[in-house]
């Protein structure tokens, strides 16, 4: 069998401070019961004073590589929204902090699929020859471009990271990655976008407003492009790997909103058990996502060696994908 990408290590980390659908009902006009009929969230971490992407993404990538058995990898990407500054990329500094020398490291920006792009990107520097094993991480301090007193957004975004260690392996091995799909489309960059900061808003002549550095998000249409997206990603994965969809043991979805995964699960036939969730434990913790839940499912013994899983996510850009995988037997710390 030909040369892939192989899952060999989890983990990952949420930020102390718990925020809860009270706290939020407590200072802006919205209560636990809006939250949670619209979203399914009930409470998110968010990060204290102090504390970057790269503080989070180094303690996920320690325990990736503690459950991978590992000290070293050949690479690092790191998937993120909120890197530590503008420039330079946030990954040099998260491969520093794990003592992991001068190892190729570079970020990915696709926001709320840019786990599965980073996924994507370390699998092909696998198959290349490239890089025999490759740290991913998704992090992200997602509140510090929220607008706290936005109740179409600040209800639903959290902190935290994952990571994952990939190692060379073959698509015989179980937790290889044997499928992937990915998709863009610029049309759509108004759906989530911050409006300052960047080089268009800078050029324009034309000073910020006092909210134009938080997040803009279109809700309705972005659910139905999420369904939409996610539904077609999974699809193709699932043709590629010629498994059936009801053969699928885990829908592992970017958890953005409980709805949207109970839908996708829907649009698959999919029992809607069987799309996972821990967006009502963390929020939409946007790339750090995915990694997180693979991580609760597995430390929870939900995943068990051999199931079949499909991950798939939609974020600004517009950008999705999917990825599909047999679950390894490793460690989750």
């Amino acid at each position: 069998m030909g040369r892939a990408a192989v899952l060999t290590g989890i983990g990952s980390t949420v930020p102390e401070q718990v925020v809860t659908n009270d706290m939020l009902a407590a200072r802006m006009d919205t209560s636990d019961e809006w939250i949670r009929s619209r979203t399914g969230i009930r409470e998110r971490r968010r990060v204290g004073v102090g504390t970057a992407t790269s503080d989070l993404a180094v303690e996920a990538g320690r325990r990736a590589l503690k459950s991978a058995g590992v000290e070293s990898v050949d690479a690092l990407v790191l998937a993120t929204t909120t890197p530590d500054h503008p420039c330079p990329a946030t990954a040099p500094t998260v491969a520093s902090g794990l003592g992991l020398g001068p190892i190729p490291a570079f970020d990915v920006a696709a926001v709320c699929s840019g786990f599965l792009y980073a996924m994507a990107t370390a699998a092909g520097l696998i198959s290349l020859g490239t890089a025999d094993r490759v740290l991913v991480v998704g992090a992200e301090a997602f509140t510090t471009i929220i607008d706290p007193d936005d109740r179409n957004t600040a209800p639903i975004f959290g902190d935290g990271a994952g990571a994952v260690v990939l190692t060379a392996g073959h698509q015989s091995d179980r937790g290889a990655l044997l499928a992937f799909d990915l998709g863009a489309d610029g049309d759509l960059a108004d759906l989530i976008v911050v409006p300052a900061g960047g080089s268009r808003q800078r050029t324009s002549g034309v000073e910020p407003g006092p909210t134009d550095h938080f997040m803009k998000m279109q809700g309705r249409t972005v659910f139905v492009n999420a369904v939409n997206r996610m539904t077609e990603s999974s699809r193709a994965v699932l043709r590629r790997t010629g498994w059936d969809p009801g053969s699928v043991d885990w829908l592992v979805g970017h958890q953005a909103n409980v709805r949207i995964l109970h839908a996708v699960a829907d649009q698959l036939d999919l029992p809607g058990e069987r799309a996972f969730v821990n967006v009502d434990s963390v929020g939409n913790t946007a790339a750090a996502s995915i990694p997180l839940a693979l991580d609760d499912a597995a430390r929870a013994g939900r995943l068990a060696p051999g199931d079949r899983v499909v991950l798939t996510a939609f974020g600004g850009g517009a950008t999705w994908g999917a990825i599909a995988l047999e679950w390894p037997d490793l460690a989750a710390l």
